[in-house]
């Protein structure tokens, strides 16, 4: 995504040499459902223009700063990983953006005052996937609108979801898949 500059966790790379010989953790990754979410957000600034939002499972930002560039009023990063949101904060730097990102599990407290939540890649575990989906029908119940970017991995509600966009991304570490980008509705 020439748009966005991101450090990356490669083994030459700042966050390589700082988790060592071990993988990286999951944050310091460009995921399919996010790479898709952003690269929509990016191409449909219609979506956030002048509007809150909020990056819920952020990891190093990608989403939270591509809702930024194409103009949303303010973007909250929710990131659970306190080294999560440090790279989150020297990403939304490296691009010129503001993105405020509070500590703690947003799915522990109900939804923040905001007008648009995106999610990426937060579907990939069954137990996660009730939680967040729990939470996305509070966000609903308030009048906040919803998208979600996702490869169709197992745990997600499809019966929930609107497609609105696929297309080819490439994860970090992996092949070119399909990225899917979906409007969360009420069930």
């Amino acid at each position: 995504m020439p748009e966005i500059r991101l450090h990356k966790a490669a083994p030459e790379s700042g966050l390589g040499r700082r988790f060592g010989a071990g993988p990286a953790p999951y944050w310091a990754y460009h995921w399919a459902g996010g790479l898709a979410l952003a690269r929509f957000v990016l191409d449909r600034p219609e979506w956030v223009r002048g509007r809150r939002v909020l990056d819920l499972g952020a990891g190093g930002g990608l989403v939270g700063i591509a809702a930024a560039l194409a103009g949303a009023s303010e973007v909250r990063a929710a990131e659970i990983d306190p080294a999560g949101r440090a790279a989150l904060r020297l990403n939304a730097a490296l691009n010129g953006v503001a993105i405020e990102a509070p500590e703690g599990d947003p799915l522990d407290v109900p939804p923040p005052e905001v007008d648009l939540v995106l999610v990426g890649d937060l579907f990939y575990d069954a137990a996660l996937a009730a939680r967040v989906t729990d939470w996305l029908d509070l966000c609903l119940a308030r009048g906040i609108e919803v998208l979600v970017g996702d490869p169709r991995r197992a745990p997600l509600p499809v019966d929930r979801l609107e497609l609105l966009n696929e297309a080819p991304v490439q994860e970090t570490a992996g092949a070119v898949q399909t990225g899917a980008v979906f409007a969360f509705r009420r069930s």
